[in-house]
């Protein structure tokens, strides 16, 4: 198959592009960087000529709550309009697990409602829904400082490694389309500030992590609903304690 991912040169995108490759398909990394832009949409109309699947991992280059809504929002609509002339047969999406339940984070809101534009298209798709990554936890443990402390949340989370996201993505990609939504996520799930005080000790960080129910986590106070999956997900393979040895050994 003939498949273009966006965002195809981030951490997931060029993982994901590699693996479509190694199985024998024609992948193709779509960013600025090769030419094409989802909001400007140059270059987006010749990328998606002839494809099969289009997969959509792009992030925004700014967080700020306006400016991420607008880039999800004008990016997929370019791209669902790219798509609709195109014919292509399926499209895919990487979103994020409790998007819809921490709507004062300006992010998650800019996901549910590109979410919603796809959902409302009439092309075939699937949405695959990932918890947070080990990968962004040192962030995590910063946004939670307050002076030489962390005060953390010690709500219940499920973070995933990226390799873990990209091997359900490829799975995804090369399946038919659910039109609905797939989560996966990490092999254990565990309070958010045990999770930065094993990411504190693993990087030699003395600081003391206090837990504190209180704590925002991007602006949202959380349950231990809020960022774990629901019945069922996929389960990634590699645990915390595995990705941490690993990563702070290199």
């Amino acid at each position: 198959m003939k498949i273009v991912v966006i965002g195809g040169s981030g951490l997931i995108g060029s993982k994901l592009v590699n693996t479509l490759r190694e199985r024998g398909h024609d992948a193709f990394a779509a960013s600025p960087s090769t030419g094409v832009n989802s909001i400007t949409r140059e270059g987006l109309a010749e990328a998606i000529d002839g494809a099969d699947v289009v997969v959509d991992v792009a992030n925004a280059p700014s967080w700020e709550d306006q400016a991420v809504l607008d880039f999800f929002q004008t990016s997929s609509r370019n791209l669902l309009a790219a798509e609709a002339a195109a014919g292509v047969r399926h499209h895919v999406a990487l979103s994020i697990v409790g998007s819809e339940r921490l709507p004062e984070n300006g992010y998650f809101r800019a996901k549910v409602a590109q979410e919603n534009l796809i959902k409302a298209s009439g092309i075939p798709y699937t949405i695959l829904r990932a918890t947070q990554f080990f990968e962004f936890v040192g962030g995590i443990a910063q946004s939670f400082t307050v002076g030489e402390e962390l005060c953390v949340s010690p709500a219940l989370i499920q973070p995933i490694g990226s390799d873990d996201v990209v091997a359900a993505l490829a799975d995804v990609v090369l399946a038919a389309p659910v039109n609905g939504t797939v989560e996966v996520a990490g092999p254990e799930a565990l309070p958010i500030d045990e999770l930065v005080r094993r990411f504190l000790r693993a990087t030699q960080d003395s600081r003391r992590v206090v837990p504190d129910v209180h704590a925002r986590y991007f602006g949202s106070v959380l349950d231990d609903q809020s960022l774990v999956p629901g019945k069922n997900p996929r389960l990634g393979a590699m645990r915390f304690e595995d990705w941490l040895a690993r990563s702070t050994a290199q």
